[in-house]
């Protein structure tokens, strides 16, 4: 066992109240969790986007998790610009931040402001996104190879292991767009040669993955399957099936199955309705505690071993130098059963964290 601070059964109801009451207060107006001067370890939280229920979430998470930690919080957003990420750890630089946190996404270019906060001795997590190169303290992530495989055996299941699907991918720049990617075609190739994939490069672009999901099942109209790397192509994803009238439910010939990646409350509600199939939820909440932890624990002095730890995860070196904490992310479905090996979570099952959200 890997000694990682409290129990997650310990802990996590009283960050969640304190994450909760945070969110009450931001609602009035109250500033970052912390006061100045209050001599509080101060870190700057980089969120990388606010433009998805996901992200926002996390942000929406983070203050209470930094207040129930003692831990003052300075923030910003990069808005999905690598550029504008690496403004914003100057500024953190100059606002004498003891740790940051961030969610790269474009995992290669982030390397030279990784370098750059080393020198300072200021220790890095990495959120959901593993840099490419550089040193980070620790990576905060689940395992994305895992999502396409989830997402594989699914539809594998549910196609009888015949049949097209679409894979609306991420951003290939990013270790999670590739990740989900490799994964989910080798996943195909090895187990469901019957299946045809048309992978589609989309930037996590919402408008993008509708406009190719469009052109896919018009030149492809035998296409009965979906797999979405992040909820970002949901509601475009929805409005195609419903122009190509295949927005019906899993009891028609027609039905398309869909597995989205990311666990938002609206991906519970739209399984629940039958207007999609699976997701496999990504712990934003965890996403949140757990950054702050691992930056709490660097300015400590603590360190960190591969193996399991006592809140249902595992660390695994990923290179030298860089360990990885790999949060739980389950798959989940109408019915919690299991496909082809995997099982899943009821979308009504109150331990997700977007129906504690919702």
């Amino acid at each position: 066992m890997v000694p990682v601070g409290p129990g997650r059964n310990a802990v996590t109801t009283r960050f969640r109240v304190a994450a909760v009451l945070a969110l009450a207060l931001a609602a009035c107006g109250s500033p970052d969790a912390g006061q100045p001067g209050s001599g509080a370890p101060v870190v700057g939280v980089d969120y990388p986007r606010s433009d998805t229920d996901f992200w926002n979430s996390y942000i929406g998470y983070t203050p209470g998790f930094a207040d129930a930690l003692g831990l003052e919080l300075r923030t910003t957003n990069s808005q999905n610009d690598v550029a504008k990420l690496t403004a914003n750890a100057q500024a953190f630089i100059s606002q004498g931040v003891k740790g940051v946190a961030m969610a790269p996404q474009d995992t290669a270019a982030i390397a030279p402001t990784l370098a750059q906060l080393e020198a300072r001795k200021i220790p890095v997590v990495a959120v959901d996104t593993r840099p490419d190169t550089g040193r980070v303290f620790m990576v905060v992530r689940a395992d994305n190879r895992a999502y396409g495989e989830k997402a594989c055996r699914f539809l594998g299941a549910k196609l009888g292991g015949k049949g097209e699907v679409v894979m609306l991918q991420g951003d290939l720049a990013s270790v999670n767009g590739r990740d989900r990617t490799e994964a989910f075609n080798d996943c195909m190739k090895a187990n469901y040669p019957g299946i045809t994939v048309y992978g589609e490069a989309t930037n996590w672009d919402g408008a993008v993955a509708a406009q190719k999901l469009q052109t896919d099942l018009t030149a492809h109209p035998g296409i009965r399957g979906v797999y979405m790397q992040s909820s970002f192509a949901l509601a475009g994803t929805l409005q195609v099936l419903r122009q190509k009238d295949l927005l019906v439910g899993p009891d028609d010939p027609r039905h398309v199955f869909v597995v989205s990646n990311d666990g938002i409350p609206q991906e519970l509600a739209d399984i629940a309705g039958g207007r999609i199939d699976a997701t496999v939820s990504q712990p934003a909440d965890l996403y949140a505690e757990y950054a702050l932890h691992y930056l709490k624990a660097a300015i400590d002095g603590r360190s960190f071993a591969p193996g399991a730890t006592d809140h249902g995860s595992t660390i695994v070196q990923v290179r030298d130098g860089v360990l990885e904490d790999q949060l739980p992310a389950p798959l989940v479905t109408a019915d919690g059963g299991t496909y082809d090996g995997v099982p899943s979570l009821k979308h009504d099952d109150r331990s997700l964290w977007g129906n504690e959200r919702g």
